[in-house]
């Protein structure tokens, strides 16, 4: 039986609500007698003893049924995790829940390694009445073999590494040449269909950069990714007498949130250093993003000449409204526009810490 097979079957035991009254039934023991996987069952009052050990936990541990039943954990063989590690199988097994390790130790002069659950079995009121213990042998490997696979492993991650440094170069590459373009480009409005785009490009270039330096799987810091996309807009939009006030706190989210939320932000701060601002000598924009309570607040807003009559934001049927649509999906955003003549814009972003969160 494969490890993960065995690990399967174990989560079904342990999680079945009548384990504690099938524990007292002789039949449910024949039935462990079969399982092909080595568990045993210790009762916990008065005082723990041992009462059941199927035949697959005998084998396996070495010691017959006269020998567990009746007596306590520390029958097992002295099992450790590693050898400097003073902790022991039958030590661990009364201190943890669920999975609690592998552990090695000798039988029948040869070293064996074994996967180790435990579970306490509790009645309908949560009393605790058994403990429940299994173990899956794991395939010995030459160590010749593992010295082998850990190479591969250091030779596929430099590699890795390689290849990240290029696509953030070749990212970087691609907003550079964008912008150079929209420069060329004597029609103004294809010439900022070009920087929007070069924005949108170095925005995926931030993210691509936060999930190769950080160590926790599928989860960007959306303060310090905002953060960073800000930067990025003010230096590429350099407006004089312009200023950016931002406020922001640490917090990690799923990629598929902090995506549409730094693009959104790009767009809604390239927005307002392009149009909110003409015609005065200055102003400021405004990027907070807060944790509440239940979740984040993101507030992108400028104190610049508002949105005109009749014009809303995003603009149905261009790239802004999917990439808000997408916001709302992902991380069951709630977004809110304010703007006036003369009194700036704001646009609020708010969704839940859940809704959020990373895998």
């Amino acid at each position: 039986m494969s490890s993960d097979v065995a690990s399967s079957e174990i989560g079904q035991l342990l999680d079945s609500p009548a384990l504690a009254d099938a524990l007292e039934s002789e039949q449910f023991r024949q039935f462990l007698d079969q399982v092909p996987v080595a568990i045993a069952v210790s009762k916990l009052q008065p005082s723990e003893r041992i009462v059941y050990a199927n035949d697959a936990f005998e084998r396996l541990t070495g010691e017959g049924s006269r020998e567990l039943v009746g007596g306590r954990w520390d029958r097992l063989p002295e099992g450790k995790t590693s050898p400097d590690n003073p902790r022991v199988l039958s030590e661990i097994l009364v201190e943890e829940r669920d999975y609690v390790g592998a552990f090695t130790f000798s039988h029948g002069g040869a070293p064996l390694t074994v996967d180790a659950w435990s579970n306490i079995i509790e009645d309908d009121g949560g009393v605790p009445l058994f403990r429940l213990v299994a173990l899956v042998e794991v395939a010995a490997r030459d160590g010749a073999v593992l010295d082998a696979l850990q190479e591969q492993v250091r030779e596929k991650d430099t590699q890795l590494r390689e290849l990240q440094h290029r696509v953030k170069n070749n990212l970087q590459m691609i907003t550079a040449l964008i912008r150079v373009e929209a420069k060329g480009v004597a029609d103004r409005s294809l010439g900022e269909g070009f920087d929007r785009l070069a924005g949108r490009v170095e925005a995926l270039g931030l993210l691509y950069r936060a999930l190769a330096e950080d160590a926790r799987d599928g989860a960007v810091d959306l303060g310090i990714y905002l953060s960073e996309i800000a930067s990025a807009v003010m230096r590429a939009h350099a407006l004089e007498g312009v200023r950016l006030d931002m406020q922001v706190d640490t917090w990690p989210v799923s990629i598929d949130v902090a995506m549409p939320a730094g693009l959104v932000v790009n767009e809604l701060m390239t927005n307002a250093l392009k149009h909110a601002f003409a015609g005065r000598e200055g102003g400021v924009i405004t990027l907070r993003c807060t944790n509440l309570a239940s979740g984040c607040r993101v507030v992108v807003a400028d104190d610049g000449v508002g949105l005109p009559p009749g014009v809303t934001w995003p603009r149905p049927g261009k790239l802004s409204a999917l990439i808000v649509r997408s916001l709302e999906q992902n991380a069951k955003a709630h977004i809110e526009i304010q703007s006036a003549p003369g009194q700036g814009s704001q646009v609020t972003i708010v969704f839940s810490c859940v809704d959020a969160a990373p895998a």
